[in-house]
């Protein structure tokens, strides 16, 4: 998920030796094959529990966190990834952040970004996490509170041929809302699963909506580039991604033929995960 780097994004972070090389791994996760991919950062993850001392532990934690959902990398090592935050915010709680004007819950009083990190993965990966802090506690309503809204949104918004597509008038049909941009590598790597997914479905009544907050000119030759077929959204103006609380992207939601979310994603979902999320829709 393209959200949170690697480093603290008002100073550079000084690791420590023993930092050092975890941080260097986690920032090359990427370049690895998925299932080299998934043994390291499981692996990485007990590394950081284990650090005899780490005044950067969390930065690492939720940034190996901020990797791990990037497909599928197995249940092991997604529990690893989650204990090793839990354990990092419990040794180094994090202050409230704030939320700037023109958010739905603009202040300081809204959980930090790691909080809800690990929220998510509870919630969403169902994984298991330990921790007694009121932040972690707020972060779990607030998700809740944005699965709420995310029920009941709707919007209008024009795909790349000018074509108006309003998520309630969709009723019969199953439908994907999915975010991402041209320039988020993992939103790039879910694409051709999405494209096939929706050859194979849409004579079934699936509907892929997939929102970009760019402008036109850099999106239409990027989907012909990829040979994508189903509907590109623009939402320049990032209301939508505002009406459905996106921070970090890919995120895809999944409406049932009755208009009730039935699954989501916190990030890139591989093809057999995305069909799991169908099957919650009634597509097999």
């Amino acid at each position: 998920m393209i959200a949170a780097p690697l480093h603290s994004q008002t100073q550079e972070v000084i690791w420590t030796d023993q930092e050092k090389p975890i941080a260097n791994q986690i920032g090359h996760l990427r370049d690895l094959p998925d299932n080299v991919r998934a043994r390291t950062t499981r692996q990485l993850a007990i590394q950081i529990r284990r650090l005899a001392a780490a005044p950067h532990r969390l930065d690492l934690a939720n940034s190996l966190a901020n990797l791990s959902t990037e497909g599928d990398f197995g249940r092991e090592t997604l529990q690893e990834v989650t204990t090793t935050l839990a354990a990092a915010l419990r040794e180094t709680p994090v202050p409230k952040s704030y939320v700037g004007a023109g958010q739905p819950a603009a202040g300081w009083d809204q959980p930090a970004m790691q909080y809800i990190e690990l929220a998510q993965l509870v919630r969403y990966e169902h994984m298991q996490a330990s921790l007694d802090d009121p932040q972690f506690a707020a972060a779990m309503s607030k998700l809740e509170s944005d699965d709420e809204s995310r029920q009941q949104a709707d919007f209008t918004l024009e795909d790349l041929s000018g074509t108006k597509w309003t998520l309630k008038e969709l009723g019969g049909q199953v439908v994907v809302v999915n975010f991402w941009a041209t320039w988020c590598p993992p939103c790039r790597k879910e694409m051709p699963d999405l494209e096939t997914l929706y050859k194979r479905f849409k004579n079934q009544g699936l509907v892929i909506l997939a929102i970009s907050d760019e402008e036109a000119g850099k999106v239409k030759p990027f989907v012909a580039q990829q040979k994508v077929s189903y509907p590109i959204l623009l939402d320049p103006g990032r209301k939508v991604h505002q009406l459905f609380e996106v921070e970090g992207i890919p995120k895809s939601f999944v409406y049932d033929r009755s208009g009730k979310l039935v699954a989501q994603s916190i990030d890139m979902r591989t093809q057999k995960q995305f069909l799991e999320m169908l099957g919650r829709a009634g597509l097999r």
